[in-house]
Parts: C-alpha cells; structure tokens; sequence
C-alpha cells in the first residue's frame, strides 16, 4: 500500500513550516507529499519542497485543489508547468467544493450539477494539454466552459514529461461515475467507514470499470484516512479528542449525512446542524459517541494502526492520505513504514 503524506503547513498556512518539515521528512525515508487548498494555494507547498528535491524522486500531488474555484486553462498551466518541473511526478487532485464557497468566496460559477460541470472540467484540461502538446489550435466548447485561443507566445515549455495525471475527489455515485470516465484515480472522503466506502464507492466504482472496459489495476483508489494515535499518552488523548470534534463538524454537513445513515446514525446530522445554526461550534464532538469515533476513525497505539488498516482496507485502498503530524518523527515514519508494508 502507498502512503502520501500531508505537508506540515496547511492548517496554520505559514509557508515557513514547510521546508524543514519537508527535509526531516525526506531524511527519514518519506517519498510521497501532497499539498490541499486551505489556507494557501495548494501548489505552493509542494512547489516549495520540489525546488529541494534535485534527485527528482519524489512524488507530489494536490489532495486536493479545488477545481471550480479557476478556470480550466488556469488549472491547466499550473498543473502542466509542474509536472515538467517535478520530472513527471505530479498528481493533479481536483475537488468540487461546494456551491457557497464555489460563488461567494470565489465568485466562480456553479452550475447547480457538479458532477457533469466536473466531467466538463477535467475535459477541458485535455484538450488544452492536447493543444500545448500538439502545437494545433484549441477548440474547446463546452456548456460552462469555453477555451478557443492559444498561440505559441503562451504555450509553456515543454520538458517532454507530458501531461499529470487527474485524480477526482468523490463522495456520492454521480462523481464517483465520473472519476472513473475522466481521471486516472478517485480520492475518497476522509468522513467515511469501511462499510459506506464498500457500499457506496467501492460497489460503484467496480461496476463502472466493467462497464467502460477499464481494468482495476488501471484506476487508483486514494483514502485520505483519519488515525487516531500519539508518541505518548497525553498526544493520543489530544488527538482523539482533535478528531472527535472534526467528526462532528462533518457530520453537520447535508452531503455527508448518507455517510451516517449507512449505520443508522442520521439523526446525529440533525443535531449536529442544528448545533451549527446556534453557533454551537466548539461543542460538535459531543454527540460523538465512541462507537462512531471509532467506525470513522482508526484509532489505537501506533503498534496497532497497520494491523487495522490492513484488515479494514487492505483488500481495495490502494493508497492512504497521512495526515499523521507527531511529535516523535520516528514512530510516525514506523508507522507509515509499516502501512506501506501491506
């Protein structure tokens, strides 16, 4: 199983975190970073490490940038500019978002169908990579997006690593249809169990391979996976209680709720929301019972975790987004060895 590791700064978004975290990381044995889009541009992070990585081995990806948020050709010169940049190890991960970030933070269009704007998205990309790498004119016209201009002034350089792969974030069967036509991979929810991701991604994904014709082997399955754990006591109760609270936060949104129904849990959704509207956010983890935390959550010593994930998702995950950050970098890195042991 392969392991891709979160960069340090994301959630404080001081850029300056990233480069000796990322060296320490490297010194250990990391081989796999992504960067996602919180509080900086998602390729900034990864940006930053690749200009410290001479030997050109090491793998990069967004995990995730979101689509909508730029218009195809943005996406598309950025993601094609890094991937000669990294040597051809570069992973586009693209996520939707939704509709009030979509239009009143990032005052882009929502078309109120987001998988078929997606499908139109990562469509877009290709042909615009076709026309950088063709050299013939571009001739995009789709129902959201329209792309018919490129002359060589604007062309970038080309290093000969072609085009990133696309990987698309799914949670529902619309996008999940759609991350099986378009991309090269699917990137899960983090606010999933074993039994949804079975249910109801894992089930769809299987029949859409069939029906395009499309070998398994040929599609990766990405699990951003939360894990509960710590170096010492004090960091696990930290960390159970950090999650426990995120869970929450999840479960308060109307997309994520099959997520609960699955186990019978959907009223939590109710009154997790209703806790949001009353501004309730610091008390989100309180209908949290165990059981969900660990449903959700793989949590235990760091002896344990492999163990778990192994017998959880070891037959159909492909490969785990960490975003482990603990205070002893030695028993994360055994960790992660060990997870990429299976």
């Amino acid at each position: 199983m392969k392991v891709i590791q979160r960069l340090r700064s994301n959630h404080s978004g001081n850029l300056e975190n990233v480069l000796p975290d990322f060296l320490r990381k490297r010194k250990l044995g990391y081989r796999s970073f992504f960067g996602f889009e919180n509080k900086a541009n998602p390729f900034f992070a990864p940006l930053i490490c690749a200009a410290h990585a001479p030997e050109k081995d090491v793998d990069f990806a967004t995990a995730i940038a979101v689509a909508f948020a730029k218009t195809p050709y943005v996406m598309a010169v950025e993601a094609y500019c890094f991937n000669q940049y990294c040597h051809g190890r570069f992973t586009l991960g693209l996520g939707s978002q939704i509709r009030p970030h979509i239009v009143r933070r990032y005052g882009m269009p929502w078309t109120d169908k987001p998988a078929p704007q997606m499908r139109e998205y990562v469509n877009a990309l290709h042909a615009i990579w076709d026309s950088f790498e063709s050299g013939k004119p571009l001739d995009f016209q789709g129902a959201t997006y329209r792309h018919t201009l490129l002359t060589p002034e604007f062309t970038p350089y080309l290093a000969g690593f072609g085009r990133p792969r696309v990987f698309v974030g799914a949670v529902g069967p619309g996008m999940t249809n759609v991350a099986v036509d378009v991309a090269d991979g699917l990137m899960t929810h983090s606010f999933v169990s074993e039994k949804s991701l079975r249910e109801i991604n894992y089930a769809a994904i299987l029949e859409r391979l069939a029906r395009n014709g499309k070998p398994r082997t040929g599609f990766e399955i990405q699990l951003p996976l939360f894990i509960a754990t710590g170096s010492t006591q004090e960091e696990f109760e930290r960390n159970v209680a950090w999650h426990r609270h995120r869970l929450g936060f999840y479960a308060s949104t109307p997309a994520y709720k099959p997520q609960l129904d699955v186990h019978g849990w959907g009223e939590v959704h109710d009154e997790v929301k209703r806790m949001t509207k009353e501004g309730r956010w610091d008390e989100l983890w309180r209908p949290i019972t165990d059981e969900m935390l660990d449903t959700f959550v793989v949590v235990g010593e760091p002896k344990d975790i492999a163990p778990k994930i192994r017998k959880r998702f070891g037959d159909f995950i492909d490969t785990i987004q960490s975003n482990l950050e603990l205070e002893d970098e030695e028993v994360q890195y055994h960790i992660i060895r060990e997870i990429e042991a299976i």
